[in-house]
């Protein structure tokens, strides 16, 4: 509607100051015409405004001038009150701040949107956390912000999965990222852009020196980058497994991650065929999980390392685990080097 876009107009040069006809038009996906036309509805409404034209040219309101109009739509209210269902404020300790901002939202409202926004906060619930994902390290995001937020190298120890000891690394932050419940820092290192996950970092210090990023490159940008990269990169070991059909949406669920392709499911018999990716040999074993649900049929290679495995937790479990007298004078199992305990 026409009126939605002048407010926005507006409110786009009240925030930015001077802005070209040309990104007006392309940010509301109109055309430039359009949008001149849109200035003359706004200076004849008395909103004062101009343009210059030039290579430094733009659109731009007079100095001084500032609007309290919100112009909040119904919709837009709701998408706003839907924000504090996400839960990644608290991680970044604006829950209060957030809890003030949309108090000063549901006064500026209009008095008939103001009940549908209040009642979607108790409506809506956004849990980012997955099933069964375990207890997790908290991450402690507070120097990571400072980093982004002021434009400063940082000095990393970051434990790498699968290391016992962490490493030291210098890198230039672009951003923060949650995805699934898990907070990421998107830095470059070296000059290439490198993923961190927030719960790994043993501890971060904030450098003198300002942050060195690539030239016109923003946090989505290399976000999208490394996205591609976790997801597309290939595995060591690509395995054909058949899944009874019963345990079907269990498998796609937990095997999610290695799946290479749907399972090629015609709706008939009792085993499903499904193409799995592991980044090792080795990496098969975990398999044995789904224990005679799954079965492995191809590369040979694979299907007797699952063997292997499977001979090994037998031969761990023929014997009783020894036993040793307690202090109390009750025995106590005694683990076998190897087991977990």
């Amino acid at each position: 509607m026409k009126s939605d876009r002048l407010l926005s107009i507006l409110l786009l040069l009240q925030t930015r100051g001077r802005v070209p006809a040309h990104e007006l038009a392309d940010r509301l996906e109109v055309s430039v015409r359009t949008i001149y036309r849109d200035i003359e509805a706004l200076s004849a409404s008395g909103v004062p405004v101009y343009a210059e034209r030039g290579r430094r040219g733009g659109i731009e309101l007079l100095a001084g001038f500032r609007t309290d109009v919100t112009g909040l739509t119904a919709d837009e209210s709701r998408a706003l009150f839907i924000l504090a269902a996400q839960g990644a404020h608290a991680a970044l300790g604006l829950d209060a701040a957030l809890g003030s901002a949309l108090r000063k939202v549901m006064a500026a409202l209009p008095a008939p949107y103001r009940p549908a926004a209040e009642v979607t906060s108790r409506r809506i619930l956004v849990d980012a956390t997955r099933w069964r994902s375990g207890p997790r390290q908290t991450a402690d995001l507070e120097v990571l912000q400072d980093a982004v937020f002021s434009d400063r190298r940082l000095r990393l120890r970051y434990r790498h999965s699968g290391q016992p000891e962490p490493r030291t690394y210098t890198v230039d932050p672009y951003g923060l990222v949650a995805k699934a419940g898990v907070w990421y820092l998107v830095a470059d290192r070296r000059g290439r852009p490198q993923l961190f996950r927030a719960d790994r970092v043993r501890s971060a210090r904030l450098l003198d020196d300002p942050v060195r990023r690539r030239p016109g490159v923003e946090l989505a940008d290399a976000w999208e980058v490394l996205r591609r990269q976790v997801e597309e990169r290939n595995g060591g070991t690509e395995v054909t497994v058949r899944v009874r059909r019963s345990f079907l949406d269990i498998f796609r669920r937990m095997a999610a991650a290695e799946l290479t392709a749907p399972p090629d499911d015609d709706g008939t018999g009792e085993w499903v065929t499904a193409r799995l990716t592991y980044p090792g040999l080795r990496a098969v074993r975990q398999l044995l999980a789904f224990s005679d649900r799954v079965e492995l049929l191809d590369p040979p290679e694979a299907r007797a390392e699952l063997l292997a495995g499977a001979r090994s937790v037998t031969a761990l479990y023929q014997e009783p685990p020894e036993a040793e007298l307690t202090a109390g004078g009750q025995e106590e199992p005694k683990y076998r080097p190897g087991t977990v305990g």
